[in-house]
């Protein structure tokens, strides 16, 4: 007869939920316990399954991860892979959703409970509303957020101050001598309503609060995020009286490109314009442009351990739960339910939030202003 973990907890003088744990979350375990656990295992030829422990646990051992702009985009690209990075060796699988609308969300937070198909659900760059996570936090399903709004309905978030970031751009501009920018931002074809909010947004409040402390008025050019933008940037560059001297990107993906359009154009950079953009991201070094440098694969790295971390301490509490109604004779689900909603509720912790380190990168596409004295 094959042995349970009933069993391999009455050889290692254990409980039945130190046991689960110690194979579930070892990170959680003492070390010499868990080394006890594992030779009582191994003496009773024990083993643990995927499949028996989704169906012992519930647990889907899948992550929601919620994506607008396409995953193979830099920052979602590096997102995926720190993600990946922490969440493949511990068992987990990451399931992309693509998110173009407010509605498209809404729909994804009114199917989630249903399908319960998801043991957490991962938020990129985009806002959600408060009102449709709440029933995820009620069946505890963790929400996390990586450079999402607003911070504080998630259980964990991370992010980098794009507000603070943007602004040490400006500065950066503004010390050089530049008085006539130009400000230029990317919006997503798919939000052409503007139902979907995002923490890059922030940047341009960053640009024209320093702007304002500088007493200047700069130019604001919104380009659609296709395959166009840079058409569409030039166009409304060149429909301006003049042309600024100095040209602040929202993101690197408009950088780049930019840079080497005016550059083809016959644009001296930076003696005649100076160009910054905003991530540090793939060929940003290699055309020399001056930039904020933001590391995206961390932030998801960061996020899956403490997502992993909520997971681990849901499945605690539940397992603790169960172990007391089983010592009181209680072994009905309806019983063990109310008592793990009740330690649940009692065990919340409070939410967490980081801000990313950054840092300028300055480089050769940036100079002295053309008029400066």
């Amino acid at each position: 007869m094959q042995a349970n973990i009933g069993d391999v907890a009455q050889r290692a003088k254990v409980s039945s939920a130190t046991v689960s744990r110690a194979f579930k979350h070892p990170e959680l375990v003492a070390e010499a316990t868990r080394e006890h656990i594992i030779q009582a295992a191994d003496e009773l030829d024990f083993a643990v399954s995927r499949s028996a422990a989704v169906f012992q646990t519930g647990q889907t051992f899948r992550i929601a991860l919620l994506l607008n702009d396409p995953s193979s985009t830099w920052f979602n690209a590096h997102v995926y892979e720190g993600l990946d990075s922490v969440l493949h060796p511990a068992g987990y699988d990451i399931a992309i959703y693509p998110i173009g609308t407010s509605d498209d969300r809404h729909v994804f937070f009114e199917n989630l409970p249903i399908r319960r198909n998801a043991d957490a659900v991962v938020i990129a760059s985009f806002d959600v509303d408060s009102k449709e996570i709440e029933r995820l936090h009620s069946m505890n399903v963790p929400i996390i957020g990586i450079s999402a709004l607003p911070e504080e309905v998630f259980d964990y978030s991370i992010a980098t101050d794009d507000d603070y970031a943007m602004r040490l751009v400006t500065r950066h501009l503004l010390t050089l001598g530049h008085r006539d920018i130009g400000y230029i931002s990317l919006d997503p074809p798919e939000n052409a309503d503007g139902s979907l909010h995002y923490s890059a947004n922030r940047r341009s409040n960053g640009f024209l609060a320093e702007c304002a402390e500088a007493h200047i008025e700069p130019a604001m050019l919104h380009v659609p995020n296709t395959s166009q933008r840079v058409e569409h940037a030039l166009t409304q560059l060149f429909a301006l009286d003049h042309m600024p001297t100095a040209t602040c990107c929202e993101q690197d993906r408009l950088a780049v490109p930019l840079l080497s359009r005016l550059q083809r154009l016959g644009y001296a950079i930076p003696d005649a314009l100076s160009v910054t953009g905003f991530d540090d991201s793939t060929y940003a070094s290699e055309v020399g442009l001056t930039t904020v440098r933001q590391d995206p694969r961390d932030m998801g790295a960061r996020a899956a351990r403490h997502t992993l971390g909520l997971i681990a301490r849901i499945d605690d509490d539940s397992e603790d739960g169960a172990e007391r109604n089983n010592d009181r004779g209680e072994t009905n689900d309806e019983t063990a339910g109310e008592t793990n909603n009740k330690n649940n509720k009692t065990n919340k912790t409070p939410p967490i939030h980081e801000s990313t380190q950054i840092r300028m990168m300055f480089r050769l596409s940036t100079g002295p202003a053309p008029n400066a004295v």
